[in-house]
């Protein structure tokens, strides 16, 4: 298994944890599948009311699709199959709270999660950026998803910059990214407490809240999203290439944190 979920009957919250930390909770195929599973389970579990997403270990909150996964896509050039689409939680239809707790690197896929958590809190030690640009693909799905988080400058740079820049953690809390940034060893405890006060809350009121914030922007997200494909297949560059581009990223200039 490549997540762990642990569920506390008497608070009513749920942890979820990236569990591949060597990997730097890089989501294959199999993690993708169990997290659409486990979204899809705690619909009808009664005694989940909140949950808790975050990652093993320190270095990594999640690091997006996993390099050596194999993909298999259609021959069509009009469609491409994402295995990381229906990997959050609103896509799973889960309409119950679900805090983000960001323990060190957040980039590329990750903010398919990111994107449909109800917000998030982070470690102080915590980075973020989306290295599409630098390895000749198209930041499509990720740039959307963040564009609906931050301002749209904020979203453009992060998205345009790729491997050259990280966000830092006091950044992200700056321009709305995140909600709260903790001390490392403060960040899951933190989120537990507060998921446990949702959790405590009339559970109708929670998810019926959760969907209402969810509707003033479900729209111009799904519009969004519909035209990632298109892009993506117009836009990356073949495999190989791209292969090449990141085995040079060792001896390719530093990143600098803002």
């Amino acid at each position: 298994m490549s997540l762990t979920v642990e569920r506390d009957k008497t608070t009513g919250v749920a942890v979820v944890t990236l569990d591949r930390e060597r990997r730097h909770n890089a989501i294959d195929l199999a993690t993708a599948a169990e997290l659409v599973a486990v979204w899809r389970e705690f619909r009808f579990d009664e005694d989940v009311r909140a949950v808790v997403l975050t990652g093993a270990g320190t270095a990594a909150f999640c690091t997006g699709i996993d390099r050596d996964a194999e993909v298999p896509q259609p021959g069509s050039p009009y469609s491409v199959d994402d295995p990381l689409a229906a990997i959050g939680p609103k896509a799973g239809d889960l309409w119950k709270p679900v805090i983000a707790a960001v323990n060190g690197m957040a980039c590329g896929g990750a903010f398919y999660l990111l994107g449909e958590a109800d917000f998030i809190v982070s470690s102080s030690t915590a980075t973020y950026f989306d290295p599409h640009t630098a390895y000749g693909m198209v930041s499509a799905y990720e740039a959307v998803y963040m564009a609906q988080r931050v301002p749209f400058g904020e979203a453009a740079r992060m998205a345009l910059m790729g491997t050259a820049e990280r966000v830092g953690a006091q950044r992200a809390y700056e321009i709305g990214l995140v909600s709260e940034l903790t001390e490392p060893a403060e960040l899951l405890p933190s989120v537990l407490r507060t998921a446990e006060t949702l959790a405590g809350f009339p559970t109708e009121a929670v998810q019926g809240t959760v969907r209402a914030l969810w509707s003033a922007k479900q729209a111009a997200l799904q519009q969004a999203l519909a035209q990632a494909p298109a892009l993506i297949a117009l836009g990356n560059l073949p495999p190989d290439r791209q292969a090449a581009l990141f085995a040079s990223r060792r001896t390719s200039p530093g990143f600098r944190v803002r």
